[in-house]
């Protein structure tokens, strides 16, 4: 495979992505080429992640073609909730048990965009938490402008002291605090490369070092020095975490090795498939 800018320094540990859209429209017909140009970053793992229903078998049959390298979290993302219907739930509940789905979501509030009108998000979220009762995965969180609904929501259905993850976190440290305090965990993406982004890099410094993951969300929020890169890929973990690395005075080899102990951890990707 050739090389490029962003391949060259292959790092020398392993790195998880811990939340990328590899069955989305811009990465669908080209995951198997993203795949391996990850894995030749050094981003070895990837969390698929499914929330438009539509999106799901497609997941299911990228995961069979890469067993060990993809696993699934699959859900009803926030902006799909006013087109879900009840055969959605059954399925889901189903999936949730499927060898290599490891995580329910991403699931949760969106009260930025209110593609769907917050009641409805809110019943649907309801229910996915309902379900994911009966699983022992964890799951995984999108919130935006909705923490303290999303927090009431969460404590409501049972999920103190859950797996619980808010993927591509972007609050402050003191909300990330509060989650923390339930024991939940926080994930961030490039968002923190960015130079007006100030509050959520005193959250990722403030982050416990033994709960913290770092994800794409590819293919949104390509990270500097890639910020115009569109569509943003797995491959691109390695700037933000070297970023986080800086951030926190550490290495990137040790931050790399602890946030890939973690995400094994918490995903449970030790499994066998």
């Amino acid at each position: 495979m050739h090389s490029s800018p962003h391949t060259d320094e292959v790092p020398r540990v392993e790195l998880v992505d811990t939340h990328c859209h590899l069955t989305s429209g811009e990465l669908a017909g080209r995951a198997d080429e993203i795949i391996a140009a990850a894995a030749h970053a050094g981003v070895t793992r990837m969390i698929a992640v499914a929330c438009v229903p539509g999106e799901w078998d497609a997941a299911l049959a990228l995961q069979r073609r890469h067993p060990g390298r993809v696993w699934l979290a699959v859900g009803i993302h926030p902006h799909e909730a006013a087109k879900a219907h009840e055969g959605d739930f059954d399925r889901l509940t189903e999936l949730w048990r499927q060898p290599g789905v490891v995580a329910c979501g991403e699931m949760g509030l969106d009260h930025h965009y209110d593609f769907s009108p917050r009641p409805v998000q809110q019943a649907v979220f309801r229910r996915q938490l309902e379900r994911a009762r009966a699983v022992d995965l964890p799951v995984v969180i999108h919130c935006r402008n909705a923490h303290q609904e999303v927090v009431r929501l969460l404590l409501k259905n049972g999920c103190e002291g859950r797996r619980v993850v808010f993927h591509c976190f972007s609050g402050t440290t003191d909300e990330a605090a509060e989650l923390w305090s339930h024991g939940w965990w926080t994930s961030f993406t490039g968002m923190i490369t960015f130079n007006k982004a100030q509050a959520v890099q005193q959250a990722c410094l403030a982050a416990p070092t033994g709960e913290l993951m770092f994800e794409t969300d590819a293919p949104y929020l390509s990270p500097e020095p890639l910020r115009k890169m569109r569509p943003n890929e797995p491959r691109n973990l390695i700037h933000t975490v070297r970023f986080a690395a800086g951030l926190r005075n550490t290495s990137f080899d040790a931050l790399a090795t602890a946030s890939t102990a973690n995400a094994i951890r918490f995903f449970n990707l030790a499994q066998p498939q």
